[in-house]
């Protein structure tokens, strides 16, 4: 949208709604890390079965992804965030309700589907009715609500827990602690599926849909006066022979668009530099790194205070900064913070069970270093990654894009999470660190070399 665009209030509130698309991705990532005792009593599961309780999430974020982005071409981006917004009433419902193992993975899956919908459909719903002098700041504030999402997952879980003395002991009705973790996520779920019904879809859409008259009729709302003139340059932006989106769209003359690889790159060094490892594993490897439970819990509390204030500062900045150099930041802190880990814990003694027994000075390092690593990670790859797949596509194949890119995304964290234990036991907490670090060196090549600037650019100027 250009500078005529007036309506910010409206367009503020628009952005709040989507928003809560990424509430509910960190809620529902967060809210099993207080069931998994629950979860491992209840259905009788061995490790296996427990982690796999865990992770069978991700696989349906990365399906939900990949159908949601292409689904949202033929009916709409807020369409199918109302879809995900159902889903996640029937996830919350169901994995509460659940007796089995089975029966539990179904819901998890019906959630990890709204979850990867809602990851790239609401940064993109909020690039499409944003102006471009402030769609960076719109954008990024996904990864503040995502965060948001996570840390009350963990409070209520945390509230719950001492409420019933244990997520094994009845917290109300005669119902346990564990399923009422779950329960609680139906709040939000139903807030996000009322509010989705009282704002517009994507201009960008009814555009690409040929529905000419409410198209004009959104962008009234949205800018006021210019609505003829950006339409008429929507239009312009998309194929010569005005077929719809289509995934055929992502190829070019010469085989897969440059831009696609770009998002699939992207994508994939977000979750290779390790960030998830600190998010599932953080109290285990606290308390492995001789911290107590109690501590070990407040780190996680800390941690995510400090993500929420990075993340503050990459919305502040990202539309004056520019997207690229926030990601070559991040990678360089990030590289610099995982090695000193990878020393630190590669070095250390083993304790009498085993586990990792560091010194006062290097638990001290290790820890301002896993901070600081987090603070890098959510003031750069965090937000902007997302901002970038949201907005960098052109209008033709934003859909397509993001689909790819997603499950790109999805099948990068799935695979993180399931080899981190197995690298745990295999090359041990400093060899696991030493790949992230690798990881973080090269996503600052690949930034430098490939990724240009979008800052301030219209979409429809978007080329690729």
């Amino acid at each position: 949208m250009s500078n005529s665009m007036h309506n910010t209030g409206f367009i503020f509130l628009i952005t709040l709604v989507a928003t809560i698309g990424g509430f509910l991705f960190g809620y529902d990532s967060g809210v099993i890390n207080g069931t998994v005792d629950g979860l491992r009593t209840a259905f009788h599961s061995n490790s296996m079965g427990t982690g796999f309780n865990v992770a069978s999430m991700l696989l349906g974020c990365a399906a939900g992804a990949f159908i949601a982005g292409r689904a949202a071409d033929t009916f709409g981006r807020r369409s199918i965030l109302i879809i995900s917004a159902i889903f996640f009433c029937i996830t919350s419902l169901g994995s509460g309700i659940a007796h089995g193992s089975i029966e539990f993975i179904v819901y998890r899956l019906i959630g990890g589907f709204a979850v990867g919908a809602a990851s790239v459909l609401a940064p993109a719903y909020i690039s499409e009715i944003a102006p471009a002098r402030v769609r960076g700041r719109l954008s990024s504030v996904q990864q503040i609500a995502i965060i948001a999402g996570l840390f009350f997952s963990f409070l209520s879980n945390y509230l719950i827990a001492f409420k019933a003395g244990g997520s094994m002991h009845d917290f109300a009705l005669g119902f346990q602690a564990w399923r009422w973790m779950f329960w609680m996520e139906l709040i939000p779920s139903v807030v996000f599926f009322f509010a989705l019904l009282a704002i517009p879809e994507s201009p960008r859409y009814l555009v690409a849909t040929n529905k000419r008259d409410k198209a004009l009729a959104v962008l009234n709302r949205l800018m006021g006066s210019g609505a003829e003139a950006k339409y008429n340059e929507i239009r312009q932006s998309l194929a010569s022979d005005h077929h719809r989106p289509a995934l055929r769209d992502l190829l070019g003359p010469n085989g897969i668009r440059p831009i696609v690889w770009l998002g699939i790159g992207l994508a994939t060094f977000q979750q290779l530099v390790g960030i998830n490892v600190v998010f599932y594993y953080g109290a285990v490897l606290w308390q492995s790194a001789g911290f107590s439970e109690s501590n070990a819990l407040l780190i996680n509390v800390i941690s995510s205070a400090l993500s929420i204030c990075s993340c503050l500062v990459a919305t502040a900045i990202i539309d004056k900064v520019g997207r690229k150099p926030m990601l070559l930041i991040g990678s360089v802190g990030m590289a610099l913070t995982l090695g000193t880990l990878a020393v630190v814990f590669a070095t250390a003694a083993s304790g009498a069970s085993g586990t990792l027994a560091l010194g006062a000075g290097a638990g001290t390092i290790a820890l301002i270093c896993a901070n600081l690593y987090v603070m890098f990670f959510n003031f750069s790859w965090g937000p902007v990654m997302w901002v970038m797949l949201g907005e960098m596509f052109p209008n033709q194949i934003r859909g397509s894009g993001l689909a790819v890119s997603g499950l790109a995304q999805w099948l990068s964290n799935f695979a993180i999470t399931m080899t981190f234990p197995m690298m745990l036991s295999g090359i041990g907490l400093g060899g696991a660190y030493a790949i992230y670090t690798v990881f973080a060196v090269i996503s600052f090549f690949f930034v430098f070399k490939f990724s240009h600037e979008t800052k301030g650019k219209e979409l429809e100027a978007m080329e690729g």
